[in-house]
């Protein structure tokens, strides 16, 4: 029985295997691969759903459009490849074997093709099995001229289908514009990401944090979301404004049509309006800003730290002392230390509230 859906395919393929295969020896050779595909696996998150993992790579799709704004898929793509080269690292680290395979090890990496289009769904024993032309397309996309065209050899490929299917038309101008043909396909327009740099970025990066003896307030709330669906709710200013009792947010300097160090978020209370400067943005584990208090001329620091626990996710906020003049600064913390735990734990309550709401973020399986 076939279900015909639309949704979202994506295909992550470790490139560089067939050649790594031949040359080494077949058992550390699966050994290393099937550390390299469980690592995927677990880095599918919903509402991705895996329909079979097949040689060197892991297909799995989503239903529907999903709910997820843009910048979070393309995160959790990113934060995929984090992982997949850590774990490469630690082989090349931990390894003492002089075989082909655990000596070549480092040559393998990981690439991602996504298109939005219309599937069938067929049961076939344990697995379910995509159909259609759309899927075809994906398929065909793995074998391409990426590579000798543009360099890159670890990317993500967007169609651009998924492109408006995901919102990321704001982020295609940090991406490579691309085109395939296929026979019965035709032309395919096409978006690439190379996301090598940003695994080096990650490395190198240095984030802004508050030094433990400058923590004035610290709250927290559990949530039944995945740390995924959590990140992707304080990424939106519908969901971060209630944490302030604001009416609304608004975000500006976006970096590529992202948010990340730097970006400003304006908070509007009405009677006032205070920023919130992007300092620290690391996906899915802490974001961090400097936001003006209503003392004029202090600032503070406000960090949001997503810790996994076994029902979704906990919040932490913390909150530093006053930044600025020492007679600011004795103010902002007389009245943090007095004001913010009441306000910070009205505003998780009120943000609990609205993510009960029908177009709220999934809640973890």
């Amino acid at each position: 029985m076939t279900t015909t859906q639309s949704g979202l395919l994506l295909i992550a393929d470790i490139s560089g295997y067939t050649m790594f295969l031949s040359a080494s020896e077949l058992d550390h050779a699966q050994e290393i691969l099937s550390t390299l595909l469980n690592g995927l696996i677990d880095h599918t998150r919903p509402p991705f759903v895996i329909s079979r993992t097949a040689g060197d790579a892991v297909i799995s799709y989503a239903v529907g459009r999903t709910s997820l704004l843009g910048q979070t898929f393309v995160e959790i793509l990113e934060d995929t490849y984090i992982a997949f080269r850590r774990s490469i690292e630690l082989m090349v680290l931990n390894n003492n074997c002089k075989c082909a395979a655990c000596s070549h090890v480092s040559a393998l990496d990981l690439k991602f093709f996504v298109h939005y289009g219309t599937f069938a769904l067929q049961t076939l024993g344990a697995h379910v099995e995509l159909v259609g032309s759309d899927v075809n397309l994906i398929h065909r996309l793995l074998k391409n001229s990426i590579v000798e065209d543009t360099g890159f050899r670890a990317y993500v490929v967007y169609t651009s289908a998924a492109v408006d299917a995901l919102g990321l038309a704001d982020m295609t101008s940090a991406m490579t514009p691309h085109q395939e043909s296929y026979d019965h396909l035709g032309a395919v327009d096409l978006f690439v990401q190379d996301v090598h740099p940003v695994w080096e970025t990650r490395g190198a990066e240095t984030d802004v944090d508050i030094a433990p003896g400058e923590v004035l307030v610290t709250v927290e709330r559990d949530f039944p979301l995945a740390p995924h669906l959590m990140w992707d709710a304080m990424s939106r200013p519908a969901f971060r404004a209630s944490l302030f009792g604001a009416i609304s947010q608004t975000t500006t300097n976006r970096h590529d049509g992202r948010i990340a160090p730097g970006t400003e978020i304006h908070c509007d209370h009405g009677d006032r309006a205070t920023v919130h400067r992007m300092l620290t943005w690391r996906p899915f584990e802490m974001m961090l800003s400097e936001n003006q208090t209503p003392v004029p001329g202090a600032t503070c620091y406000m960090r949001y730290t997503l810790i996994p626990s076994a029902t979704g996710t906990c919040l932490e906020i913390a909150v530093s002392r006053g930044r600025g003049p020492a007679v600011k600064r004795y103010l902002v913390n007389v009245m943090g230390k007095r004001m913010l735990p009441g306000v910070l734990s009205a505003g998780l309550e009120q943000l609990a509230a609205q993510l009960e709401a029908p177009d709220a973020p999934a809640p973890q399986n």
